[in-house]
């Protein structure tokens, strides 16, 4: 049930998918996914250095400032036998240099992961200033468009959001068109983070015959994939085959041996050595559709997989053949 005040999952999908146009319409009219950078976990603040050096709190008597992305930030000083502390408290931020000019540019320096996560957010969200509140505060909507930041870390959290109100039941019909997206440049690690919910399909869509929707979603992914930026096929591939087997994930996974993206069919083979090991009296089969390809794929690479995985699969193998790279893989 939704709670009063809170946009439907309807508004949600609606907002989402104007915001997806959008970010279209700012990339040119291009389609073609970007290849995220990896995640860096962010954490702030950093370590006082100050602290290190035991400077005391009767040591900050004096004052300056350091200029950066256009705005300007005070500074208190501390001059000590052990070289010139800054601190700033707006951005909760310290550096040590040698010299006033040495600590006024090593706390810029230090300050630049703040900023680029900031500026990240705003960029995300429209915004027209350095964003300086905390994700936890945006609204549901904004929750949603953050998992399209390019700073994977702040996607991350954003999924963390979303997890931690999945109860609020809005979520799931944005969720589905996020899977389906083909438009937005950065849908890949946002897919990601949608495929990572979706390990728990219960909490998105409460009823059994709500999860058809979401489970062909994945398929398509795997269908006609022309990367797997951010391990999203990848991710695919395990959400079918270890978290939603007997919902038709092994089917899906076995429909999808025979898919035209050679990424997908890689997924697909790796997603039902997890199949099996929910269900092994599935084993037969799979294993019949996995000699086949080990025999009839029209990739080199993918045959040789999926024969070791066989093997695995007959042996019982804990651990399963790694999976595969292809030579024009970016």
């Amino acid at each position: 049930m939704v709670k009063q005040g809170l946009p439907s999952p309807e508004q949600l999908a609606d907002e989402l998918e104007k915001f997806i146009e959008w970010a279209v319409e700012n990339n040119q009219g291009s389609s073609k996914a970007n290849k995220p950078g990896h995640r860096c976990p962010f954490h702030w603040p950093p370590h006082p250095v100050s602290y290190s050096y035991h400077v005391l709190a009767s040591d900050w008597t004096g004052s300056a400032s350091f200029e950066s992305h256009g705005e300007m930030f005070p500074v208190e000083v501390a001059k000590t036998p052990h070289g010139v502390f800054g601190r700033s408290q707006a951005l909760w931020c310290e550096a040590r240099g040698e010299t006033l000019e040495e600590m006024q540019e090593a706390i810029r320096h230090a300050a630049e992961p703040l900023f680029r996560r900031q500026l990240a957010i705003s960029d995300c969200l429209g915004l027209h200033k350095r964003f300086e509140g905390h994700i936890n505060d945006l609204e549901p909507e904004e929750i949603l468009r953050l998992l399209y930041c390019r700073d994977r870390d702040v996607a991350n959290d954003a999924r963390i959001q979303i997890e931690t109100q999945a109860s609020l039941g809005i979520f799931g019909p944005a969720l589905l068109i996020i899977l389906n997206d083909r438009r937005h440049p950065d849908r890949r690690s946002a897919q990601w983070c949608v495929l990572d919910l979706l390990e728990d399909i219960w909490s998105y869509f409460p009823h059994a015959e709500d999860h058809g929707p979401a489970i062909q979603a994945m398929q398509d992914l795997l269908w006609d994939a022309e990367d797997d930026y951010a391990r999203t096929i990848y991710k695919a591939g395990v959400v079918l085959g270890g978290h939603l087997p007997e919902e038709e994930g092994g089917k899906v996974l076995l429909d999808c041996l025979k898919a035209p993206s050679k990424i997908g069919r890689r997924s697909a083979i790796h997603g039902l050595f997890h199949v099996v090991e929910w269900y092994p009296s599935t084993g037969e089969g799979i294993l019949k559709a996995l000699d086949e390809v080990s025999l009839n794929d029209t990739e080199p690479i993918l045959r040789e997989y999926a024969h070791g995985m066989a093997e695995d699969i007959r042996h019982k193998n804990f651990d399963h053949v790694a999976e595969p790279t292809f030579p024009d893989e970016p």
